[in-house]
C-alpha cells in the first residue's frame, strides 16, 4: 500500500523540518522580544527601528526573504555561515536566517499586544521604586505579557512550521522538497500529498492543543 515510500527518507525530511521550526522558533522568540522592547521604548530611534522593521518585513514575501538570504547573502556578498563548501549546512542555516527575520516581526507584534495589556499602573510601580525602564520591562511586564499571549504565540509557531516549507526554495531538504521530488518521479500524487499533509497535521495540531491549554491555564486574572 505504502510501497511508493521505499528508497526515500521521509522521516529524515520531517525531521529537517522540526529542526527548522524549533531553532527557527527561539530565534522569533529573542529577536522579536528585542523588537517588542524597542517598539515600547521611551527613545525615539528605538521605536523608529522597531516599527519600520515590522511594517517592512511583514509585507514582504517569506520566499523573497529566503532567496534574497541565499543569492543576496552569500552569492553576491558573499555572507558565509560556518564552513563555505559545506552547502546543505549553508543552506539550512541561511534559510534559518530567513526564517528568524520574517517571523520575528509577528513575534513582536505579538508581545507588543500582551505589553499593551498589562496595567499602565505596574510600571509606574516599577518606576517609583527606582527600577528604569528596561529593569521594569524585564521583571513586571514581559513576565504578565508573555502569558497574556501563549495563544497568538502558538498560532505564530502554527505559521512557522508550515512556512519552513519554503526552505525548499534555496535546496533545503525538507519535507516539501521530498514532496517535489516523490510526485515528480512517482505515479502516486494524491497518495503523496495525503502522506505529507498528514505529517503536518501531525506536527501542527498538538502543538495548537497543548500551548491553547497552556495559554487558558495561565492566562492572567483580571
Amino acid at each position: 500500500m505504502f510501497d511508493f515510500l521505499q528508497g526515500y527518507d521521509v522521516l529524515g525530511a520531517f525531521w529537517m523540518t522540526v529542526k527548522l521550526t524549533l531553532l527557527s522558533a527561539v530565534g522569533s522568540l529573542v529577536w522579536g522580544t528585542l523588537l517588542a522592547a524597542m517598539r515600547v521604548s521611551p527613545v525615539p530611534l528605538m521605536r523608529g527601528f522597531g516599527t519600520a522593521y515590522v511594517n517592512i518585513v511583514r509585507n514582504i514575501p517569506l520566499t523573497v526573504i529566503i532567496v534574497f538570504t541565499s543569492l543576496g547573502l552569500a552569492d553576491i556578498f558573499g555572507v558565509t555561515m560556518g564552513a563555505s563548501d559545506d552547502f546543505k549546512a549553508q543552506g539550512f542555516r541561511l534559510a534559518l536566517l530567513g526564517l528568524v527575520a520574517y517571523h520575528a516581526a509577528f513575534v513582536c507584534e505579538a508581545v507588543r499586544s500582551g505589553i499593551n495589556t498589562v496595567p499602565v499602573g505596574q510600571a509606574e510601580a516599577a518606576r517609583a521604586i527606582g527600577l528604569n525602564f528596561s529593569q521594569s520591562l524585564r521583571l513586571v511586564v514581559l513576565p504578565q505579557a508573555f502569558r497574556a499571549v501563549i495563544a497568538p504565540l502558538a498560532n505564530v509557531l502554527i505559521a512557522l512550521t508550515k512556512n519552513t516549507t519554503v526552505a525548499a526554495a534555496i535546496g533545503v531538504a525538507e519535507a516539501a522538497s521530498l514532496m517535489k521530488q516523490m510526485i515528480e518521479n512517482e505515479a502516486q500524487t494524491i497518495a503523496v500529498g495525503a502522506v505529507f499533509a498528514l505529517g503536518f497535521v501531525v506536527l501542527t495540531l498538538p502543538t495548537g492543543l497543548l500551548l491553547g491549554r497552556l495559554g487558558k491555564r495561565l492566562a492572567v486574572k483580571r
